[in-house]
Order: structure tokens, then C-alpha cells, then sequence
């Protein structure tokens, strides 16, 4: 007997249970969105933040697919940033810190206004399972919710542990109850389990701070919007802060390495490796007398202070002391303290492309119940197995996205082909089609699959309908409007850029040039496409002209790679002498050992670019080594 009855059921109103609950209800199933506090739907547990190197193609993703991040972010945003502004356009990324509070409040805002979303506050304890297929859950109050497709999006409250110096208790974050009954019920059904660990770190009271001791970090002047729906950014900007620790932080820090949990043997879970508290770094990273760090404000209406860089599961006195001893924080007063985590996740090899179990029908998982850490990488993998779960109870077909169309796909297939042996997070070096995967064109590689889908809406599509004709007409005007030497502009950017341009030259080969500024592309084009032109459309545009010829040689370099699986790995092999190999990647594989090139292929978290190099010295050796068998 049920209490009642849906189509798709979601566990967790975290970042990855609110795109799948969104997408699921929007695409017409009958969708319950089950947490423990509905006052918490869609926290940020950790830093208030949205986007990063990578994180920002993929939010930007989800909003060409019809998810909705990228919007609650923008009506919530107090920094909008766009980073890696100097390097090429397929490493830039927009982020943007969010006021924590109203990111919270706007979120549930917009799941509460989707038609056939039902929100339910409760502890899930167990899923019901008939004939290998899952058909429901069970509470912890005892009511019974039936349901054709579950999806488990716990985030780190599957068997939580915090730590704080020698204090130990359960708990999913700070204030609230670990979900253990459902953590037991995985192993029990036999899934295979494993043990992961992140942190946070102190938040501290803004009045506290003397402010004038730290380096301001202003907001863009003009802020980069997450959905490609948003015209302007319309709420205040503050500033973010910039500090470092000390020599004699460290040196305490090391005095101390007794008392932290990380290293007295305590926390068993393997740590997100580019996120490490602030003891693994003075550890690790012995040499650098110090660390920065940055004070984000947590809201317009906060004291609240977010110090990202300072992830620390020490006790909470030894935090103050430690943070007294940095300039500006003389008198600085802890609000929260920081603490590590340990939470279960599940072996995501366990799953299918589309998010599904292999093991269960019926079930599919998203966020960091599959290893990874982040928001994004959360909310992403919520999305796919949101939509798949009203596709499998519509019976349409699977959506699956490949490498080499998004990020998404590149996260997707990274987990169910290699696993994970410590929080897995998503960079633009672990996609082989990069330079295609740009944030800047995610609708245009993305929109058509959001709305044949039937997540992007009439007015979304017509948007991005007339932006494609747009950036047609633009991309021709480019490689059409020519300058001969003959000719007055001609001589003007000639005389500008003090170079001879040859016989003739288009807008497009001059926007590849150094100092040419796009209010002079602007210029020279022709008056229709002129009036109509958007300063991101150009930038669009002129990044497709640029990494054109790269994009080939990528094409034939990924090819190559894939023909030289025979290829031979001496056992005298050194890969730690390799050069252009982080230290990651020689770790990785010193670890794996690998005594064939296909071998190397196989080695969960080596990048394309790690791959390249390693067969480019295989192929140095090829006469000595590997022409023999």
C-alpha cells in the first residue's frame, strides 16, 4: 500500500536533485522532490559560489539544454567574474559569487512554480524493490511513495561523519542528520560502496575584519551572464578580498598536525586533490611560505564571510588562533568553525550512460553520490538523469551526450568508464574536443537537443533562432568583406598596426591579429550587419576563425592516438622524467604500471593532453624499444 503515487521520484533538493526534479516535472512526469528540510532546497553547503575554470562551461551547458542554474544564479549573483580573461577564448570561464540566502529562497521560488513538481520534507530510510526494479521509497515517518523511475542525488548524507579536531559526530553538513538507513539499504541491495572526504572552512564575522589590510577584487565592469536568456545583470556588485597566510601560520599549522583528523589517522575517505584543506597544503606544498586566500562576502544583507582557501577540519579554538596570526584578522571572531566530512558514494561504473543503475531498474543516480565534488559537476549529472527518467517512464529515447559535444558528456563518460579514486572534478584539460567547447557557443551546440528534448521553451528557442541567423550573417560578412590595398581603410589599419597586410585582407584575418580592438571590426563592417551586431556574437565568431586549424590537428592527433594501442611501455620506462607531465599524471601512472599504450588509454583521470605527451616519447623509442615482437 502507497500513500502516494508519481512517475519520478527525487531524493535530495540539492544542486543535482533540483535540475532533476526541474527537468523531470517540466518534461510532463508526475515528479516528487523528496529532503530532509525544504527550508534548505538548493544550499550551498560549501563556498556561495557558481562557475570556475570549466565549472562555467558547464552551467552554461545546462542552460542551453533547458536546465535552470544559470538562471538562479544570475538574479542572485554579487560577482560576476570572467576568468582566464587573457588567455584563449576556450579556457575562459564566467563565475560569479551568489548571496547565499537569496540563491536558496530563488531557487525554491522556481521549483515551487513548475507545473507537476511536489515537494515533500521526510527521511528517506529505503527503496522498495520488486523483480530488480526499483517501484518506490520508504520514510522514516512510514509513509510508502510509489514511483516509476527514483533518482538518488544525496550529496554527501549518505552515511556522513564531520570532523572537527578530535570531535567526530553524523551528520549529512553542519546542523543536519545523516542519512544512514539509506546508505545501509545500498550495501544491502549490493552496490559497491566506497569512502570520500571534503571540507569547508571557517566563515567568519565581516565586523570582525579589518578590511583595509586585504587587496580588493572588484566585480567585471561589465558582468558575463550564466543563461544566455539574461540581457543584463541587474542587482548590486560588491567586492571579494584577497589575503595570505604566513610563514608562521604554517609553522603552527605543522606544530599542530597532531590534532587534525586528516592526519591522526581519524578520516579513512580520500580528499578532493585540488580543493586540500589548508594542512594538506603547508604539508604538500612545504616550500611556499604562503597561501592565498580569499574573503567572499556571503550576501547583501550578511556579516557572514566565506574565507576560500582556509578548508580546515583543525579544532575550532586552534582556527581562531591560527587565523589571529594573519594581518587584518587580529580580531577576527568565527561564526562558523570549519570541519571535514566523510561520506559514502557508489562505484559510478555502476551506471549507465543515461544516469541509469546497471543493477536496479528504475534507478538512476546524480552528484556526488558518483564521486564527484562541486556543485556544477552535481547539477549536470542531475540534469541527464532527470531528463532519462521521464524519458524511461515516457519509453523515449535515452539522451546521451557525447565527449565531443559537451562537458557533460566528457563527466559522464570519465565516471562510468574509469571510476573514481578521489573526488572527481571536471577540467577543460579532460576534454579531447576543448577548443570546440567553448562557453561562448554551448546554445549553439547544445539549444536544438534542449528543444527537440522539450525543455526549451517557445521563447528561448526564438531566441536563439534569430542569434543563429545573427552570427550566420555576421561569420559571413567576416570572411566576405574584403580590403584591398587600393583602398582608404586599407591604408588606415595598415598605418595602424605599422605592417604591410599584402594584397588584400578580410575581417576575419585581421580580428587573428594582435591589437586589433572589436570596435574596429565593428567599424569596417558593413552597415546592415553593423547595426545589428552583439559585441559576444563578434567574440563568438572571431574564436571560431581562431581555433579553426587547431581543430583539425586535433582531429588528426586524436585519431593517431587511438591507432597506437599495440605500442610498447618498457619496464625501464620513467615516466616522472617526462616533461609537460603534472605531478598527478606521473602519479597516476607510476601507479598503474602500464605495459601497453592501450594500457595507458585505460588509467582512470589521464588527460588527452597527458596521453599526447606519453605517446610522443613512446614514439621517440619506437626504433630502440618497440620494434621488437
Amino acid at each position: 500500500m502507497f500513500d502516494e503515487r508519481f512517475d519520478v521520484i527525487v531524493i535530495g533538493a540539492g544542486h543535482a536533485g533540483c535540475e532533476a526534479a526541474s527537468a523531470s516535472a517540466r518534461l510532463g512526469a508526475s515528479t516528487a522532490l523528496v529532503t530532509i528540510n525544504l527550508d534548505l532546497i538548493g544550499q550551498m553547503s560549501c563556498n556561495p559560489a557558481v562557475g570556475g575554470i570549466a565549472k562555467g562551461h558547464v552551467v552554461r551547458e545546462i542552460d542551453a539544454l533547458g536546465g535552470i542554474m544559470g538562471r538562479v544564479i544570475d538574479r542572485t549573483g554579487i560577482q560576476f567574474r570572467l576568468l582566464n580573461r587573457s588567455r584563449g577564448p576556450a579556457v575562459r570561464s564566467p563565475r560569479a559569487q551568489a548571496d547565499r540566502g537569496l540563491y536558496r529562497t530563488e531557487m525554491r521560488r522556481v521549483l515551487e512554480a513548475t507545473p507537476n513538481l511536489h515537494l515533500r520534507q521526510g527521511l528517506v530510510i529505503d527503496l522498495i524493490v520488486e523483480n530488480n526494479t526499483v517501484i518506490g521509497v520508504e520514510m522514516q515517518d512510514t509513509r510508502r511513495f510509489e514511483a516509476k523511475a527514483v533518482i538518488i542525488a544525496t550529496g554527501t548524507f549518505l552515511n556522513g561523519t564531520i570532523h572537527t579536531g578530535q570531535q567526530t559526530f553524523s551528520a549529512g553538513r553542519a546542523g543536519e542528520p545523516a542519512s544512514i538507513e539509506l546508505a545501509e539499504s545500498l550495501k544491502r541491495l549490493g552496490f559497491p560502496v566506497g569512502r570520500l572526504k571534503t571540507g569547508t572552512p571557517p566563515r567568519l564575522d565581516g565586523r570582525t575584519i579589518d578590511w583595509d589590510a586585504f587587496e580588493p577584487q572588484p566585480p567585471d565592469e561589465k558582468p558575463v551572464p550564466f543563461s544566455f536568456s539574461t540581457e543584463r545583470i541587474e542587482q548590486p556588485q560588491i567586492q571579494c578580498f584577497i589575503g595570505y597566510t604566513s610563514n608562521k601560520v604554517h609553522q603552527s599549522i605543522r606544530d599542530n598536525l597532531h590534532r587534525s583528523p586528516l592526519y591522526s589517522g581519524k578520516i579513512k575517505g580520500v580528499g578532493p586533490r585540488y580543493c586540500p584543506s589548508i594542512e594538506d597544503k603547508v604539508v604538500k606544498f612545504a616550500g611556499k611560505d604562503r597561501h592565498q586566500l580569499f574573503l567572499e562576502p556571503e550576501g547583501h544583507t550578511t556579516n557572514e564571510v566565506y574565507l576560500n582557501g582556509f578548508s580546515t577540519s583543525l579544532p575550532s579554538e586552534l582556527q581562531l588562533e591560527l587565523l589571529r596570526m594573519i594581518p587584518g584578522f587580529e580580531s577576527v571572531q568565527i561564526i562558523r568553525p570549519g570541519y571535514a566530512i566523510e561520506y559514502d558514494y557508489v562505484d559510478p561504473r555502476e551506471m549507465l550512460p543515461t544516469m541509469a543503475s546497471s543493477r536496479f531498474e528504475g534507478l538512476f543516480l546524480a552528484g556526488q553520490i558518483n564521486g564527484t565534488t562541486g556543485y556544477e559537476e552535481a547539477a549536470c549529472q542531475g540534469l541527464m538523469a532527470g531528463i532519462n527518467a521521464a524519458f524511461s517512464v515516457q519509453r523515449r529515447k535515452p539522451l546521451i551526450l557525447e565527449r565531443d559535444k559537451a562537458y557533460i558528456g566528457v563527466l559522464v563518460d570519465d565516471l562510468i568508464r574509469h571510476g573514481v579514486d578521489e573526488p572527481y572534478r571536471l577540467f577543460t584539460s579532460r576534454a579531447e574536443a576543448r577548443l570546440l567547447l567553448r562557453h561562448d557557443n554551448a546554445d549553439q551546440r547544445l539549444s536544438a537537443i534542449g528543444r527537440e528534448a522539450g525543455l526549451v521553451g517557445d521563447a528561448d528557442w526564438e531566441r536563439f533562432e534569430k542569434k543563429r541567423d545573427r552570427l550566420a550573417r555576421l561569420r559571413n560578412a567576416l570572411d566576405n568583406t574584403r580590403f584591398k590595398r587600393s583602398s582608404v581603410e586599407y591604408a588606415a589599419v595598415s598605418s595602424l598596426l605599422d605592417a604591410d597586410l599584402g594584397d588584400a585582407f578580410t575581417l576575419s584575418q585581421l580580428g587573428l591579429r594582435q591589437g586589433i580592438e572589436k570596435e574596429l571590426l565593428i567599424k569596417l563592417l558593413p552597415s546592415d550587419i553593423r547595426n545589428e551586431v552583439r559585441e559576444t556574437d563578434l567574440d563568438s565568431a572571431l574564436a571560431d576563425s581562431l581555433y579553426a586549424g587547431y581543430i583539425e590537428k586535433l582531429r588528426n592527433a586524436t585519431e593517431r592516438v587511438n591507432h597506437h594501442d599495440s605500442l610498447k611501455v618498457p619496464e625501464s620506462f620513467n615516466f616522472g622524467k617526462i616533461s609537460g607531465l603534472s605531478n598527478e599524471m606521473v602519479e597516476r601512472l607510476e601507479r598503474a604500471r602500464p605495459r601497453t599504450f592501450s594500457q595507458v588509454r585505460s588509467i582512470p583521470g589521464l588527460t588527452p593532453a597527458a596521453l599526447s605527451t606519453v605517446l610522443v616519447h613512446l614514439t621517440a623509442l619506437q626504433p630502440s624499444e618497440n620494434t621488437k615482437n
